[in-house]
């Protein structure tokens, strides 16, 4: 137990982890709400109004990867936290004004979804590799691990949470919950002791910053599989908002109440995967492709489930698979990466990750629409299946073991 929670020793981490625990809670109390009101207060039930909402929010992680990634590995990263998270308490305060008020339209819907993304997508890589400056690479693995636990612990509260704001007082008053709790991180970081931050190596600016970490991540066979892995679950299996709306919706008519249930259910799952992550030494390649396999799976019994429960299960399943994924492939891609390319690696990363949401998000919307949610739950078990075939050809020639630096025994 001492050893899963040992990046809690450091000061600058527990007071880290308090503020972003908070915040964390109303994010995921935002996503619930804002799934729920474009759903059966903007559209008549439309799936692909969902996938929509997700293209233009993950969107701007592909679209602003390369000055993301830069500004990471170039600029001072607490400063450049507190303006990103700033800018998205502000954003969401706006937005549940104008819920509350009655003002509120699907197009400003559409409108915040892509500036919270181009906020997030200028936070994200910047909030994964300052880790590194609390704890230092000896406990970065379990820091990221910890990290998703206090993620999946409030994904686990907030959706709950939401259902019970949104049948109460409306949906508008979640989204200003999410606004006013980004007073917490922002108050941690301004509490760090900045003498014991272990500052990441900042990258000079040279002719070709910005394409230098596509360069790099291309040569290396590693990487580049776990990208493409990344690619297939990002872009067709994370889709959780569209799977869980739509089937508590359409299949088992559902209210807010047991729509954000069945979130905190997958939460639930997240929340193991990311304990277990924990109490590893260190990350393996192997991991990648059991957790794809598991994906698939879940997917599989998640579509074929029927009844509420059942479902709810397999989403236990899932979430634990999807976080093996997720945390594995970015404690593995930072530990093999030279300090100063860590930002633009990670930018890489998110990118393809979420990025391909835009061209998923619509496709399993449009499934969701026309065939069924359950079918569209088929798109992401093909997704983990192939995600699973392409970790199997890595493996069998034998290039990760050589190529994970710092991680001798990766594959195993």
């Amino acid at each position: 137990m001492r050893r899963t929670f040992r990046s809690l020793r450091s000061f600058n981490y527990r007071v880290w982890a308090a503020g972003a625990l908070v915040s964390n809670v109303g994010t995921w109390m935002q996503r619930a709400a804002q799934d729920w009101l474009v759903l059966t207060q903007l559209t008549n039930h439309s799936a692909s109004a969902v996938g929509i909402v997700m293209a233009l929010q993950f969107g701007p992680q592909l679209l602003l990867m390369p000055w993301s990634g830069y500004a990471a590995d170039h600029f001072k990263q607490r400063r450049l936290l507190m303006a990103t998270q700033a800018t998205m308490g502000v954003l969401a305060l706006i937005l549940g004004t104008l819920t509350v008020t009655g003002l509120v339209q699907l197009w400003h819907v559409y409108v915040f979804a892509f500036l919270f993304g181009c906020s997030a997508a200028l936070d994200a890589p910047v909030r994964q590799t300052f880790v590194a400056e609390l704890v230092g690479d000896a406990d970065l693995s379990n820091a990221i691990a910890l990290n998703s636990t206090s993620f999946n612990a409030a994904r686990m509260i907030g959706p709950a949470v939401a259902g019970l704001v949104i049948a109460s007082v409306g949906t508008g008053w979640a989204f200003l919950f999410n606004g006013t709790s980004f007073i917490a991180v922002l108050t941690s970081l301004t509490l760090l002791r900045t003498s014991e931050l272990r500052p990441n190596a900042r990258a000079r600016h040279t002719k070709g910053s910005i394409t230098q970490g596509f360069r790099y991540v291309w040569s290396r066979a590693d990487l580049r599989a776990t990208l493409i892995m990344l690619f297939l679950i990002g872009t067709f299996g994370l889709n959780s908002p569209i799977f869980i709306s739509t089937m508590a919706v359409s299949v088992f008519h559902t209210d807010a109440r047991g729509f954000g249930l069945l979130s905190s259910m997958m939460a639930i799952g997240t929340m193991s995967g990311a304990l277990l992550a924990a109490s590893r030494e260190k990350p393996r390649f192997k991991s990648l492709l059991q957790g794809s396999a598991i994906f698939g799976l879940g997917c599989t019994l998640a579509a074929l489930a029927p009844g509420y429960w059942l479902f709810a299960a397999a989403l236990v399943v899932i979430g634990v698979a999807a976080l093996t994924i997720m945390n594995t492939s970015n404690a593995l891609m930072q530990l093999s990466t030279e300090p100063a390319m860590r930002g633009r690696v990670m930018a890489l990363r998110l990118g393809v990750a979420l990025g391909g949401t835009p061209i998923g998000a619509p496709i399993v919307g449009w499934v969701a629409d026309h065939l069924g949610p359950r079918w569209a739950l088929g798109v992401g078990a093909a997704a983990g299946f192939a995600a699973a075939i392409v970790a199997i050809i890595a493996l069998s020639r034998r290039n990760v073991d050589a190529e994970q630096r710092g991680l001798p025994h990766a594959a195993e």
